[in-house]
């Protein structure tokens, strides 16, 4: 029997989601307080518009799983509103922009006996999915450090008229942007021990958020390493890369989104890929990380029947959002 599914947010995001749903599941209703845009989607997707999420929710009692497709701030109001309503919730990134938020969103989750989940697709990147394969297996050995840079491009249009670069709607460029590095750095790497970090605003004045920071980082296996990022690249993505350096081996996962073995030197058999994933999200101006939101379906999908399935759990959501915080408390105020 297919899941019943809904989606609140009906901006650029959410048509990836409701493509992959209507190919796996049934897609029952979409929410969006903007009528023209909710019926617009609702038409292109042969499903019923809601404006309200309260009303979606008590008019289509069938939703079974609420893809939360908002922006950044409004992201732990309406995953609680739809975890009260019995409903399971897969919601994009970041879970929250704030840590007390997403705890909330976790208890209201087990409270009412629901799952949550939240979108990380570079997690199915297959580069990123052979170095998690290596690790598991102990390839590497002792990670002694590592790298990650973050170089890409977002010009000034890309904040006009949008809640992005607003600080308290936002959150700052390392949840809107980057946050999946950091979903990365704890997946592959383990928690974080400290940091030392520091942010600047160089290039986008007509924001209040950094468009640029480094950070270090201490890990809790003793790993040290660094963060380099910025949305100042010129005209274009430059990279996105993780390099790993461990007593066995060396590699890095590179291209513009963590889509190639940009390097590898290792003890044994090298990485060979024969799956070099989708292409990446392409947003007119600028083009984003890979888009791997058919297997977060299939994956999440699997996930609702059966505990043991392996999917980006809520705990791990949260994970993402504690080291952000950890990395702007250091960095103090944007300057």
């Amino acid at each position: 029997m297919k899941k019943n599914f809904a989606i609140v947010g009906c901006g650029r995001i959410a048509s990836r989601h409701a493509l992959q749903i209507t190919l796996l599941a049934n897609l029952v209703a979409v929410c969006d307080i903007d009528p023209i845009k909710a019926s617009a989607f609702a038409a292109e997707f042969n499903t019923t518009a809601y404006f309200s999420l309260e009303e979606m929710l008590i008019r289509c009692p069938e939703i079974e799983v609420v893809s939360i497709c908002t922006p950044n701030y409004l992201h732990a109001n309406h995953t609680i509103i739809s975890l009260t309503s019995g409903k399971h919730v897969l919601c994009e990134k970041p879970l929250s922009i704030d840590i007390q938020d997403a705890k909330k969103m976790i208890d209201t989750a087990n409270k009412f006996n629901r799952k949550l989940f939240v979108v990380k697709q570079n997690r199915y990147n297959p580069p990123v999915e052979a170095v998690k394969s290596l690790l598991n297996n102990n390839r590497l050995g002792q990670i002694t450090s590592f790298q990650i840079n973050c170089f890409w491009n977002r010009p000034s249009n890309y904040y006009t008229d949008t809640w992005k670069g607003n600080k308290k709607l936002d959150g700052g460029t390392l949840f809107t942007q980057f946050s999946h590095f950091i979903d990365l750095l704890y997946w592959l790497l383990g928690d974080v021990n400290s940091v030392v970090a520091t942010t600047q605003n160089y290039l986008h004045p007509e924001i209040e958020i950094e468009d640029a920071g480094i950070v270090l980082f201490k890990m809790r296996s003793g790993a040290i390493g660094t963060l380099n990022y910025n949305v100042n690249a010129f005209r274009k993505n430059m990279e996105g890369s993780f390099t790993l350096f461990g007593e066995k081996g060396t590699v890095k996962i590179g291209g513009q989104y963590l889509n190639t073995i940009e390097y590898q030197s290792l003890e044994g058999q090298q990485i060979h890929l024969n799956d070099f994933g989708n292409p990446s999200n392409d947003y007119g101006f600028y083009q984003g990380s890979m888009s791997n939101h058919d297997k977060v379906y299939s994956n999440l999908i699997a996930a609702l029947d059966d505990n043991e399935s392996k999917f980006a759990s809520a705990f791990e959501g949260m994970k993402s959002v504690e080291i952000i915080e950890m990395i702007y408390a250091s960095a103090g105020s944007v300057s």
